[in-house]
């Protein structure tokens, strides 16, 4: 299974739609179990996303791009989450017309574009659901992109949970939860370089 940019597309869709009816609402809120507020993590989103797609054009083989993005001070919760996206769609084409045999910096392994967009996948639901959970919204995503980003990121996770539903799988493999007889995970890592690496 490989792990696209339409799937990262489809995560950063998900993430927005699922978010954007509570713009109205305070951002300062706590989201889920972090110690960031909602405001604080969506700017993660989209400065992490960015990072990634910066990774993959300058390709650096020992630390990341020395660069950070924060929305600004003033932005409302939607400008914010717009930022966010935009993060997210600047790594998209970024991943779209880049080279699959590039290879770049993570602490995970020098990965690929493959595996810049799977790690894109994860920081846009995975903190897509702590801002839902901070403001009380449901967040359902694509149980086929989970899918594909498990077997990509966390291939062991098929073996461990089985035929877990992909987005619990996905949860519990980041230390979100615990699954029946699989205890939480109290540490995790994702597997950034190319499988075949």
């Amino acid at each position: 299974m490989t792990v696209t940019a339409d799937d990262l597309d489809a995560a950063i869709s998900h993430a927005a739609a699922a978010l954007g009816p509570a713009a109205d609402r305070d951002w300062s809120v706590q989201a889920g179990t972090l110690e960031w507020s909602c405001r604080q993590t969506a700017e993660h989103i989209g400065d992490c996303l960015m990072s990634y797609a910066g990774q993959i054009v300058v390709r650096p083989t020992g630390r990341y791009v020395r660069f950070m993005a924060d929305a600004d001070e003033e932005a409302s919760p939607a400008e914010v989450l717009e930022f966010a996206e935009a993060g997210g769609r600047i790594l998209v084409a970024t991943v779209r017309t880049a080279s699959p045999h590039v290879r770049a910096y993570h602490p995970s392994g020098m990965a690929d574009p493959e595996g810049f967009a799977a790690m894109g996948c994860v920081e846009a639901l995975l903190h897509g659901q702590d801002i839902a959970q901070g403001l009380g919204l449901p967040f359902e995503p694509p149980r086929d992109v989970c899918a594909r980003v498990l077997a990509r990121l966390f291939p062991q996770a098929t073996a461990d949970a089985g035929a877990v539903d992909p987005w619990r799988a996905l949860l519990w493999s980041t230390g979100r939860i615990e699954l029946p007889g699989l205890a939480r995970l109290r540490e995790w890592r994702w597997h950034g370089a190319p499988l075949s690496d």
